[in-house]
């Protein structure tokens, strides 16, 4: 291939990858399938010449692809294309080739991949949820099974297991018992797991620097701490506090259409306000749940974060909206003391963060 600047776009699937190389003219001038191992494609990469740009969808294979290809090529843009509107047919070799015009025009949304020294820690906070997901899990099915049997099981008694020969012997179906007693061995494996996971999470998010100042802001523990610092992974990557509220989930959508009229042969603005539709729904859940969890335990215990909630609800503003104030307000300020390595003052609240 002569000297110049290509387009790759790669279809991933489990076993095999389409590829298509468009030149900087719009012109496709390789198609290819490759198996999805190392191997092929580093072959495939090292055989071309020029200035290289490269892109995939996220998914499944996304940070061992982008790992894998990052410092082979010029660029790599992992792209988000979820909400897209899909027209004609759809193939892999299709695909492909709109990938790779979509990213020689630049109209592609990236997801970001970067900050490799953080790769321990994301999978031990992914270890650490995917325990307390199957612990809720099998306590929800413990409970499910006496419910469906009319025998009432409140509060957390029926996990406890100095109770568990009073709750097996109201089961009186054999089968039913026993599946019982397997879900109480997976409760037990889980919970002997839990403090494991955590320990070893907590540890690792400690040698982060960002640590000790995001520690001193009130009700971020050591679990919420270590989820910020694993998903964010860095503060850099948003401009201004808005672009982190989109990316929590917490930026208001608005809606607006005539805009501009003309007046006395002037174009100005209309005064009318755009029309408010929620907050987005394309955001990151973990985070949204951290921020959320702790604006939720701020506003029942006192302190300066419950005050300004309460300044809120005092000035008139509906209880739902004040509590999305100070979850914002929260994130502002994590954002704020992350980028200038600063700990948390309440005397600077009320400054807009």
């Amino acid at each position: 291939m002569k000297r110049s600047t290509k387009y790759v776009a790669l279809d991933v699937h489990q076993a095999m990858t389409v590829v298509a190389v468009r030149e900087e003219n719009g012109r496709i001038i390789a198609r290819t399938v490759l198996p999805t191992e190392e191997q092929a494609i580093v072959e495939f990469f090292r055989a071309m010449r020029g200035s290289i740009h490269v892109t995939f969808e996220e998914g499944t294979q996304a940070q061992w692809l982008y790992n894998l290809l990052v410092n082979r090529v010029d660029r790599v843009l992992v792209c988000d294309r979820r909400g897209e509107k899909r027209h004609g047919s759809k193939g892999d070799q299709a695909d492909a080739d709109h990938l790779s015009e979509l990213l020689r025009l630049g109209s592609l949304r990236a997801v970001y991949h970067g900050s490799p020294h953080l790769s321990t820690l994301k999978e031990l906070t992914r270890t650490y949820q995917n325990v307390v997901e199957d612990s809720t899990r099998v306590m929800l099915r413990l409970k499910a099974l006496f419910r469906a049997r009319g025998i009432k099981a409140p509060g957390q008694r029926v996990y406890h297991p100095r109770n568990r020969g009073e709750w097996l012997a109201k089961l009186t179906e054999e089968g039913v018992r026993f599946r019982a007693q397997v879900l109480y061995a997976q409760l037990d494996g889980l919970r002997e797991l839990r403090p494991k996971a955590k320990a070893v999470m907590v540890a690792e998010a400690r040698k982060d620097p960002a640590w000790k100042v995001l520690r001193t802001i009130p009700h971020l523990g050591p679990v919420r701490v270590a989820l910020i610092l694993a998903t964010m992974r860095t503060p850099w990557r948003f401009r201004t506090k808005r672009n982190l509220w989109a990316y929590c989930g917490l930026a208001v959508v608005t809606h607006s259409s005539s805009d501009f009229v003309q007046v006395d042969g002037q174009v100005v603005r209309r005064k009318r306000a755009p029309m408010t539709r929620g907050l987005n729904r394309n955001y990151n859940r973990e985070l949204k749940d951290v921020f959320k969890a702790a604006a939720t335990a701020a506003i029942g215990r006192p302190g300066p974060l419950r005050d300004y909630y309460q300044a809120r609800v005092d000035d008139g503003m509906r209880e739902e909206l004040a509590r999305l104030t100070l979850t914002r307000k929260l994130v502002a300020v994590t954002l704020r003391l992350w980028k200038k390595g600063q700990p948390y003052d309440p005397e600077k609240l009320t400054v807009q963060a």
